[in-house]
């Protein structure tokens, strides 16, 4: 079992159908609308400062001179799970999911992205995922392991390509 499974919450969902249909059981749905709302404003809205404020008002810790890119999503769910360290850069339209719905059970896990890393455009992030100081992920890559410090990973899944020494 990976890291990332380690850290993951398994929550088991009865009945016939997958999880996904269970939802409501897992976020009251006015939660979800009011992250909607602000997920949309962090999207759209030009400013990092009002991008910063509103992610910070889902609940993500949101360090200082990050960069999220225009378009990118966090987890509409679990946003609060989210913690991007200082000036980190999050790309174009990138994706942090903080949950898996599965056919018999959903999965939650917190996404870190440490200090100075670059998350590229389109990249897609599952949860449990730690990105390491200075780490960087290449464009369109999908994130399903740790992307350990000064490391760069690209690819989908997203692999390891260079080092960084010290």
């Amino acid at each position: 079992m990976s890291d990332r499974h380690r850290r993951l919450n398994n929550i088991s969902t009865p009945g016939s159908t997958n999880s996904l249909w269970e939802w409501t059981d897992a976020k009251p749905i006015w939660i979800v609308i009011g992250n909607y709302i602000l997920i949309t404003l962090a999207r759209l809205v030009p400013s990092l400062r009002v991008r910063n404020w509103a992610l910070r008002r889902l609940g993500a810790h949101i360090g200082t001179g990050v960069s999220w890119g225009l378009e990118a999503t966090p987890d509409v769910f679990w946003p609060e799970l989210i913690r991007i360290e200082d000036n980190a850069i999050i790309g174009y339209d990138a994706v942090l999911l903080c949950h898996e719905f599965l056919q018999d059970e959903y999965r939650t896990g917190e996404i870190v992205i440490g200090k100075r890393a670059m998350i590229g455009a389109k990249t897609v992030i599952l949860p449990g995922v730690q990105i390491g100081e200075e780490a960087q992920v290449a464009a369109n890559s999908l994130v399903t392991q740790d992307v350990p410090p000064r490391t760069t990973f690209a690819g989908v899944p997203a692999e390891e390509i260079s080092r960084q020494d010290g």
